[in-house]
């Protein structure tokens, strides 16, 4: 382990306005964020008030997802040819008017529409905002402000479903989306005043309509036909995997041939440590969102509390990332990446192993303590693995390297969602409906994917990168 015992020179040093503009850019990322889980307690309420079937309206969520998955993308090239601070003040504009038709909405068809807009927006905030921090912050401090940045991905499905749940108690429906936008407009607001502008690149480079076409359409293709296994359609979410591939090894073989800047450059995933790090994101991604997915569940169906009630069961997670993230702050300059991230996926998998024996009846404490050690261990691998990438690579690819990131988080998400579903269903027929058992059987899955981020995270850079001036 490489240790720097010099002291930080004035320009190493985040000072108070940095803080201040990771504290607004982070707004952007949290409303996103909190948005894509928000609305998950709130489903059953939506079904009644539009006299929709609850698998109708799961399109509201759905449609949520598939639009973030289609902005991403995009994001790069974007902050590339308009200005980071432009592009991210758009999208929140952008998400704001989405909100606030949402809340307007007269009809299931109409709320699926324009949730969709919404999404278009919250897909281009966390890669946006988090491109242009790093290129404020400059390689010698990022590390140190993408290690307070990266807790709010975590939160967001902790706090996501506590909020929903709590506005559900005291208002209508349509507060899931008006809370968006007092803070969107103060956002806006601070931005324009405190945020620097960021020139565009000076090379421009052409959009890339034909990787557009493959890349965002098959994204979304793809997790609409994870999204449909999780429903337990098989033929057609067959046909949406199949044809979800297809279009994404069309995007590769295009992305590697082109002569022109792809709209993310394949190539990346073969540099490293940009490929350890992508692989550990996704798995990350899978582990997070599908614990998330499978705790709420069963502490509704196994244990029959309310939305509130799972939403406190799970604030200790929140919690532990908060913690984690202080550690973070302290050590990313001086602890090796490959160190900080090992630890936390060993903690992550300390935290994981509990959930294995919830047959056998795992008290509150238990699982309080469980889900606090688990949001250490993930605040340990988030934030380092943004750090190596945004402070190793050259500043005018940062914006298309944050892309990729969120990207494959946000696939990540996506995959180990529905992976966990199917696998959850199998578990609770093979279990005879034994609830408690089945999902004990399919959290040793998520150990699995732990393991997994494991050996991708042994190829991370074994010591910290030299200090570089910003």
């Amino acid at each position: 382990m490489s240790r720097d015992t010099t002291a930080p020179t004035p320009a190493e040093r985040v000072d108070g306005r940095l803080w201040r503009v990771a504290f607004i850019l982070v707004l952007g990322t949290f409303m996103a964020s909190v948005d894509a889980t928000i609305v998950s307690v709130g489903i059953d309420t939506l079904a009644g008030e539009f006299g929709a079937s609850v698998t109708g309206i799961q399109w509201v969520s759905t449609a949520y997802l598939l639009a973030v998955v289609t902005a991403v993308p995009a994001s790069g090239w974007l902050a590339d040819r308009y200005g980071g601070r432009r592009v991210w003040l758009a999208a929140v504009g952008v998400f704001l008017l989405g909100s606030a038709l949402c809340a307007l909405a007269w009809s299931a068809p109409s709320l699926i529409v324009f949730r969709v807009l919404q999404g278009l927006g919250g897909g281009l905030l966390p890669p946006t905002g988090q491109a242009l921090l790093a290129r404020i912050a400059g390689p010698s401090r990022t590390g140190r402000v993408i290690s307070v940045v990266a807790v709010v991905p975590l939160l967001s499905p902790v706090l996501g479903p506590l909020a929903g749940g709590a506005l559900l108690g005291v208002a209508s429906w349509q507060w899931l989306f008006l809370v968006n936008l007092p803070v969107g407009l103060a956002a806006m607001l601070l931005a324009r005043r405190h945020v620097p502008v960021v020139a565009p690149a000076a090379r421009r480079t052409a959009f890339d309509a034909r990787g557009a076409a493959l890349l965002s359409p098959g994204l979304a293709v793809l997790v609409f036909g994870l999204t449909e296994i999780a429903h337990g359609r098989p033929g057609t979410a067959a046909a949406g995997v199949s044809a979800g591939l297809a279009m994404l090894a069309g995007f590769v073989a295009h992305g590697l041939r082109t002569r022109r800047t792809p709209l993310i450059d394949p190539r990346l995933f073969a540099r490293p440590p940009f490929g350890a790090a992508a692989l550990a994101l996704l798995v990350l991604g899978a582990s997070v969102f599908g614990t998330m997915f499978l705790l709420p569940l069963y502490f509704q169906t196994g244990r029959g509390l309310t939305a509130w009630q799972a939403g406190l069961l799970l604030a200790p997670q929140g919690l532990g990332a908060a913690a984690g993230t202080v550690l973070v702050n302290r050590t990313i300059d001086a602890v090796a990446p490959r160190t900080l991230v090992l630890t936390g996926i060993a903690l992550v998998l300390a935290g994981t192993v509990p959930f294995t024996q919830l047959d056998h009846g795992l008290p509150d404490a238990a699982t309080a303590a469980a889900l606090a050690v688990r949001g250490v261990g993930m605040a340990m691998i988030s934030s380092p693995v943004m750090n190596i990438v945004y402070s190793r690579i050259e500043p005018d690819r940062i914006p298309r390297a944050a892309a990729a990131l969120n990207l494959l988080n946000t696939v990540g998400g996506s995959l180990g969602t529905a992976a966990l579903a199917v696998l959850l269903q199998e578990r609770l027929a093979a279990r005879h409906q034994d609830v408690p058992a089945a999902f004990s059987d399919t959290f040793w899955w998520v150990a699995g994917l732990g393991a997994l981020a494991a050996a991708g995270a042994t190829r991370l850079p074994r010591t910290r990168a030299a200090r570089r001036r910003p």
